[in-house]
């Protein structure tokens, strides 16, 4: 038997780019391997790409795979290839003491695969796009469904619906998603003209009349103790220097699960669940694009006090 080679060259939309050990197994429960990680990426790259594009990019890597450690890296690497596009952006409150990070940003298919073979399994991004304004403006407004258990993605469905009818009386629409973990998100395009700090004083006020309206069901506090059996509704996602997943992202469970896009029909007929990257891209051929409305400039959201929140968050 020829051995196969550890490391490959290929050519991804006419750049170079260096392949190893795609043969590594990342997530041992389900045997699926580095190679199908980049397989996953390259199919459905032409779908996540505008999404990721001129957002920077923070990944968590698995080199080890899901089983092992995992870190979050968001500046770029030794050996980062020189055709990967880099931002320099200011990082106040970081650990690291530094001012400023070199933040890789996502904008080809060839970096998405340097990503993937990285083992660069998830992807999470700010709700501002870069070089638009000095400030952070974000052009994405995210409401995180956090359940406590007993509480479940059937009650995170319930709550997002409760979301997108009070948000939809502002002239907000709303698109749902999994997260790929126990939970579920709101994403909303916005005008992307406004400070970080109006939009989660905005998100903050509506999980706080939510949370009014249907106390046995919803919180907006962030104490872990008041959660149990209620969905966390976590307007806090909003702030300049915090980042969520991004959609069609892997995440590091047991099985390769996806930050799945949803049908607003799913949501309301208690049809949730979490899907795998197989499953992923044959939603993908069959619906498209259901987040391509964030790609085009929503409304303001109404003015709110700005809300106080954790500084840097995951």
């Amino acid at each position: 038997m020829v051995k196969q080679p550890t490391r490959i060259r290929v050519e991804v939309e006419g750049q170079e780019v260096e392949l190893s050990n795609l043969d590594k197994v990342l997530y041992p429960a389900a045997g699926f391997t580095k190679g199908e990680v980049i397989h996953y990426y390259t199919q459905v790259g032409p779908i996540l790409l505008p999404h990721l594009r001129d957002r920077a990019l923070t990944r968590i890597r698995y080199p080890n795979g899901v089983d092992g450690p995992s870190f979050f890296e968001k500046n770029a690497p030794a050996g980062t290839p020189k055709w990967v596009r880099l931002k320099e952006l200011p990082t106040p409150g970081s650990s690291q003491g530094r001012e400023t990070i070199d933040f890789v940003v996502c904008d080809d298919l060839p970096t998405l695969v340097w990503v993937a073979n990285m083992a660069g399994l998830e992807l999470h991004t700010p709700q501002w796009r870069i070089g638009r304004s000095k400030e952070p403006k974000p052009d994405l407004m995210v409401v995180d469904l956090d359940p406590g258990a007993p509480a479940g993605l059937a009650e995170c469905a319930g709550v997002a619906a409760l979301l997108r009818e009070r948000l939809a009386a502002d002239g907000i629409d709303s698109y749902p998603k999994t997260s790929g973990k126990k939970g579920m998100q709101l994403c909303c395009p916005i005008a992307g003209s406004q400070p970080a700090e109006i939009v989660t004083g905005y998100a903050k006020v509506i999980a706080e009349e939510l949370e009014k309206a249907h106390p046995r069901l919803i919180t907006s506090k962030m104490a872990k103790n008041l959660r149990p059996g209620k969905v966390f509704i976590d307007w806090s996602q909003n702030a300049a220097a915090k980042t969520t997943v991004a959609a069609y992202s892997l995440r590091a469970q047991p099985t390769p699960t996806v930050s799945t896009p949803l049908t607003w029909d799913e949501v309301e007929d208690g049809a949730v669940r979490q899907f795998t990257a197989s499953e992923v891209l044959d939603r993908v051929a069959e619906f498209g694009d259901l987040m391509a409305p964030l790609l085009e400039k929503g409304p303001k959201v109404p003015n709110s006090p700005p809300a106080v929140g954790p500084r840097v968050g995951r």
